[in-house]
């Protein structure tokens, strides 16, 4: 009944910008924390941002502290990362999360499908 589905991926040169949105349904969306992972192929799933109840404590992974930045709306239950900066690492399928806690860690809920992230060099 849970359903978290992710927009916003494409296809950019590296330096560019690009926003992912998650927009949520099935939950009560202020009572999750909120996650973004990334996955490439072949790859283990990396965590890269979390985002508390609150909207007050934010974590990142190291390689994309300072270029990207996680948020929330709880009025549109949507979570968003801000990317900046894009590198051609960078490219992965990104997933978002809900779960009762912000953890770097697979600990979550629910997940979304994903959605494809390709930076060119």
């Amino acid at each position: 009944q849970v359903q978290l589905v992710e927009s916003g991926g494409g296809l950019v040169q590296a330096g560019a910008s690009l926003r992912l949105s998650c927009a949520a349904s099935g939950l009560t969306f202020s009572s999750y924390a909120m996650g973004w992972f990334r996955q490439a192929p072949g790859k283990e799933r990396d965590f890269v941002a979390t985002l508390s109840r609150n909207g007050i404590s934010r974590y990142y992974a190291d390689s994309v502290k300072g270029r990207f930045t996680i948020s929330r709306d709880n009025a549109k239950s949507t979570v968003y990362l801000q990317m900046n900066s894009l590198k051609p690492e960078d490219t992965a399928v990104y997933y978002c999360a809900a779960g009762p806690a912000a953890s770097m860690f697979n600990s979550y809920d629910y997940w979304g499908q994903g959605t494809q992230v390709t930076v060119s060099s």
